[in-house]
């Protein structure tokens, strides 16, 4: 069965250089792409890091049951979307989340 590592930590602790090192190290690791509404940094991709979405269309996916679980950090929004997760567990892959 697939796993499924949920990594939590403050802002800036380091869970995506983690993530990242481990989908790297085994390719049967997936990470979950969360939605939020803060803007891209420079080096990010849309789709890859994050999807980048503005409050309203936040509002209308929470509002429709999208996300497994969401928060506001630092004035911004943020959730683990439903169809994210599921198409890596459908997939037999470890999510990590």
């Amino acid at each position: 069965k697939p796993l499924m590592i949920i990594l939590s930590s403050p802002s800036g602790a380091g869970k995506t250089t983690l993530s990242k090192k481990i989908q790297q190290s085994d390719n049967s690791f997936k990470i979950s792409v969360s939605h939020t509404t803060r803007k891209a940094r420079p080096n990010e991709v849309d789709g890859v890091d994050y999807h980048f979405v503005d409050q309203q269309r936040f509002k209308e996916l929470l509002n429709n049951n999208s996300f497994y679980e969401h928060s506001i950090i630092f004035g911004n929004y943020y959730g683990t979307s439903k169809s994210s997760v599921d198409e890596i567990v459908k997939k037999k892959l470890q999510c990590i989340i």
